[in-house]
């Protein structure tokens, strides 16, 4: 089994439907670690020894936020800033997470067709995550497609709440059982229960 831990990064998950449930789902699966950031550290003051150790005990480290203004949410981005320490993560000597594996799990307000060349938008989902990803590869750690849900704030209406949820809890469960296949090709992201990439059980 692969050790999995879940960072939730919301600041007004109050609100959100979607993350949270898909954040209920996260903290109900038997072997998954779960870590509201902001829950724990609603003043900012993060704990660089206690998230270091989190990182070297677990295999695939996946961080679950609505997307903010084209990045992420404001703790997580301090949580790269302190936790991800030369020495530690990168540079000499940094190779403490190499081999490991860093995924995402987004909600988007805009629709998916938003995010491409012809959208309004202009760039296709991905390249907003570039930073992530160049910090996943700067780590040597792998940067699998996201799993994502478009159109986030009509999810509730159009009744995709629930299937991506289900999604999210399939997704979680294919992780920690070593059955979900990281070869899924070119594809920049993974959206909707279907489309997730599980090999079957032997």
């Amino acid at each position: 089994m692969a050790r999995l831990i879940v960072y939730f990064a919301h600041p007004g998950h109050k609100y959100s439907q979607v993350n949270c449930a898909m954040s209920r789902v996260a903290r109900e699966v038997d072997g998954v670690t779960y870590v509201d950031l902001y829950g724990d550290y609603p003043r900012f003051d993060i704990n660089v020894d206690i998230e270091q150790q989190r990182l070297l005990d677990h295999d695939v480290v996946l961080f679950q936020f609505p997307l903010f203004w084209y990045s992420t949410p404001s703790i997580l981005k301090e949580w790269q800033d302190i936790v991800l320490e030369h020495g530690f993560a990168y540079g000499a000597g940094g190779d403490k997470l190499a081999g490991k594996t860093m995924m995402l799990a987004i909600t988007a307000a805009g629709p998916e067709e938003a995010y491409s060349t012809g959208g309004y938008q202009r760039y296709p989902l991905r390249e907003f995550l570039r930073p992530l990803e160049q910090t996943a590869n700067l780590c040597s750690m792998r940067f699998p497609p996201p799993y994502v849900l478009y159109s986030a704030l009509k999810a509730p209406s159009a009744g995709e709440v629930e299937p991506h949820v289900e999604g999210y809890e399939r997704l979680l469960r294919s992780i920690r059982d070593d059955r979900y296949d990281w070869a899924v090709g070119d594809a920049d992201t993974v959206h909707g229960y279907a489309s997730l990439p599980i090999r079957k059980e032997s």
